[in-house]
């Protein structure tokens, strides 16, 4: 007989689905979550929306897949946290927790005595990852950012988590692949430091979410887990793969104005090219940002507002040898993959 898997105050027995609510430790304070326990023994793998609360496309797409897998076709257990951040999508704070203002996203491993967002990620670690063999990380655009379509994997991990992870994101039906240095500034690469494999699929900008980009998100997703032995069924690749262009240059805004990006997000351009200009309220150019590298637009902010310190632009290296912006065929609705959709 297969064990009970339990998270928290939750349990599901053998071939069982259960939703529930993990009680963030110290406070009130109850994120949803759903296990499934499958009929056969395996890996545990965590799939989690909402670390950002304000990135529609993998909110929805974790709760699409809680809703559909089938526990009758996994071998071992899946997690999905439905929302990690929930007081933030209630209020609707553009990703940021609630009651602290912070980016939960930052602050792992967190502390059972510290603010809520510390509480939450602290939850997490003692909770989650302590449990699971593999973890994906589903993102998008906040309300502000404009985003291509990447995978974020690991880079400063053992050995076999960064193959098992760079396999895990080569699966992704993505263009681009970026390879993360750090093993701090986020929680799939803290859990990375934990030795498990972990991946951050970005998909979707502006905080809105369509059908199609969500299908997208569940298509790679349950790849992935086919790819693990997770689920049933067969994994396949796309073509050659995403074309990594590690690594990332991020440039956070020195002052506060208006901003005018020159690029928009998969465009490329050349060494000292201007990226974009900050300006006041009367014109005047206070920043000019100039690119340090050939590069591909992963992430920009779109808004004609922008803070200080706050990003500007994040892009990717390319050069000569990189092949030229690629198109692929969407594999939910076998159009082009970068055709526009219309937003819900």
């Amino acid at each position: 007989m297969k064990e009970e898997f339990r998270i928290g105050t939750l349990s599901a027995k053998e071939g069982e689905k259960t939703n529930g609510f993990l009680k963030i430790v110290n406070t009130d304070l109850e994120i949803p979550v759903t296990l499934i326990n499958g009929r056969k023994e395996g890996r545990t793998i965590l799939i989690c929306g909402g670390v950002h609360n304000a990135e529609y496309v993998g909110i929805q797409a974790a709760m699409e897949l809680a809703d559909e897998i089938d526990p009758e076709q996994v071998s071992g257990n899946i997690l999905v946290i439905r929302l990690a951040n929930r007081s933030g999508f209630e209020h609707r704070t553009m990703s940021l927790v609630y009651e602290d203002g912070k980016n939960l996203n930052r602050v792992f491993p967190g502390t059972a005595h510290g603010t809520i967002a510390d509480k939450i990620a602290y939850t997490m670690e003692t909770e989650v990852f302590s449990k699971i063999d593999y973890y994906i990380d589903l993102h998008s655009g906040d309300g502000f950012e404009g985003l291509e379509s990447y995978v974020y994997c690991l880079g400063n991990a053992s050995e076999y988590v960064i193959q098992k992870s760079r396999e895990m994101a080569e699966i992704a039906h993505v263009d681009y692949l970026v390879v993360s240095m750090t093993n701090s500034g986020g929680a799939y690469n803290y859990a990375g430091s934990l030795g498990i494999p972990s991946i951050l699929l970005e998909r979707g900008s502006n905080s809105t979410w369509c059908r199609s980009l969500v299908d997208e998100d569940k298509h790679d997703v349950t790849n992935i887990l086919r790819y693990l032995g997770i689920l049933e069924g067969e994994a396949h690749r796309h073509g050659e793969g995403p074309i990594e262009v590690s690594p990332v240059i991020y440039e956070d805004a020195p002052a506060a104005g208006c901003w005018y990006p020159a690029f928009q997000p998969g465009e490329t351009f050349r060494k000292g090219e201007p990226l974009g200009e900050i300006r006041d309220y009367f014109g005047n150019v206070l920043h000019t940002c100039y690119a340090k590298n050939d590069g591909i637009i992963l992430y920009e902010t779109i808004s004609l507002c922008i803070m200080k310190d706050s990003p500007m632009v994040a892009y990717g290296i390319w050069d000569e040898e990189k092949r030229g912006r690629i198109v692929k065929d969407c594999p939910v609705c076998g159009e082009d993959g970068h055709h526009d959709h219309d937003h819900s």
